[in-house]
């Protein structure tokens, strides 16, 4: 594999630049003084930002976009080799990376990296952990799968001593990193259309723990079944969070405000160290703070450190985000896209001021909805009223007869209201009559379904 000297900027080439990790990646790179240029199918904020820092961006792959200066290709794993840039850089001789092979190198040149890993929850327990760290003043380097307000996108590059950034099991790209500090959150079926079932992620995950440094540590959730056997090949030292009361770091006295956030009392290894109030909804992030709080004292910040960047954190963008409100009704965005994920922003919702929760979801990819059929009826029946968007294809193609339009029948039959309609357009006329004063509206999904609840507030604002 081809080794990269951080300290010898070089010319670096991103097919498919205009994702929000490889775009952070490219805006490290550009700060680093490297020389970055980069393909993606559309221009986009992110591009825009890119191209603002000095990297050159192609708008749509071609060969001809791949000179002879170029010293390096990193690419997405949604990027094969009948990409017209792929097949170019082979025939130049150019050397290739993955987006993960690329990132776990950078890792390595960082005394204290962290890892954040499992099925849900990344995206947030990294920022919660990023809040610390710049609470603590440790000026780290942070990659974060959203935009978090704190750092002013998704990308914030520090100094050489802290690296913390998500790890995603998929094509098990997090094999390729070797953190000092490993964070699994949950372990579950999803991305089906890789894995062959449980057990195979499992593994996965296995291999991960075990990638942790020797003189790292393994954080680990309790409620992941057989904890033991995931830690069982960790060189490092192993300790567990979770709320059942029996873990290294746990909660006492769990509250919930009228927002559905947690208040609690955080117990270190059967100590009680301080009291956190969450300003994000929901008992998974309850878990999701303890594994933030586990990291940080066994990293060595104080509790004041450690209170003071939790309290810091409102959420990122796409995570139960208050987008505004029409005719009296609230709307929330949410990436919620795999059924544990739906069921634990609708229970948060209950929480939340409402007559009548109305959720929009669209589904995402077809494998993803055909393995988890019954589960997305059973998650999405928790809402009073359900609207179903055509399913979000993004790396597949439909050979699987999978519709929306038969999931909301489904839907309907478990005794829940449910509509299906095939545009956007469609939704947000059907939404205007059906929302009233003090309704709940979440648009849902890893798509662009968002667009939905931004449509109908720019057009009754």
């Amino acid at each position: 594999m081809y080794k990269i000297n951080f300290q010898n900027p070089i010319h670096i080439y991103f097919i498919g630049i205009g994702g929000i990790s490889m775009s952070g990646l490219a805006e490290i790179l550009l700060k680093e003084g490297f020389q970055v240029s980069g393909s993606d199918s559309k221009a986009s904020d992110l591009t825009a930002r890119l191209e603002s820092h000095g990297a050159r961006i192609f708008i749509g792959q071609k060969a001809s976009n791949i000179t002879d200066d170029i010293n390096l290709i990193v690419y997405t794993a949604a990027i094969h080799p009948d990409n017209p840039e792929w097949k170019q850089a082979e025939q130049q001789g150019i050397p290739m990376l993955s987006r993960a092979e690329f990132l776990g190198q950078l890792m390595d040149n960082y005394a204290r990296s962290i890892a954040v890993a499992g099925t849900h929850g990344k995206t947030t327990t990294t920022s919660m952990i990023a809040h610390i760290l710049l609470t603590a003043d440790t000026d780290p380097t942070i990659s974060v799968g959203g935009m978090l307000a704190a750092i002013g996108g998704n990308i914030r590059v520090g100094g050489p001593d802290v690296f913390l950034t998500e790890a995603c099991e998929y094509t098990n790209s997090f094999l390729n990193f070797h953190p000092k500090y490993s964070i699994i959150l949950n372990i579950e079926e999803d991305h089906m259309d890789f894995f062959k079932d449980l057990q195979d992620i499992r593994h996965s995950f296995t291999r991960f723990a075990a990638n942790t440094a020797e003189n790292g540590c393994l954080f680990l959730n309790s409620a992941i079944s057989n904890p033991d056997e995931i830690a069982a090949d960790c060189r490092g030292r192993v300790v567990t969070f979770g709320t059942t009361g029996s873990e290294d770091y746990t909660a006492r006295d769990i509250t919930y405000d009228e927002r559905a956030c947690a208040s609690f009392t955080y117990v270190c290894h059967g100590r009680p160290c301080g009291h956190v109030t969450l300003h994000v909804p929901g008992e998974h992030n309850a878990a999701n703070a303890l594994s933030a709080i586990a990291f940080a004292k066994e990293a060595g910040f104080s509790d004041d450190m450690i209170i003071r960047g939790l309290q810091s954190f409102g959420g990122t963008a796409r995570r139960f985000e208050y987008k505004g409100s029409f005719n009296g009704t609230a709307v929330i965005d949410d990436y919620a896209h795999h059924p544990t994920e739906i069921r634990a922003t609708l229970n948060a919702a209950k929480n939340y001021p409402h007559n009548r929760i109305i959720c929009v979801f669209q589904p995402h990819t077809y494998t993803r909805t055909k393995a988890f059929w019954n589960e997305f009826v059973s998650a999405l029946s928790l809402a009073d009223t359900v609207v179903l968007a055509d399913v979000y294809a993004a790396r597949e193609t439909d050979t699987l007869g999978i519709r929306s339009e038969d999931l909301a029948a489904e839907i309907g039959k478990s005794g829940t209201e449910s509509f299906y309609f095939p545009s956007f357009d469609e939704i947000e006329n059907f939404l205007a009559k059906k929302c009233l004063n003090n309704d709940l509206l979440i648009t849902m999904g890893a798509g662009d379904v968002y667009r939905i609840g931004e449509g109908i507030l720019a057009r009754y604002n």
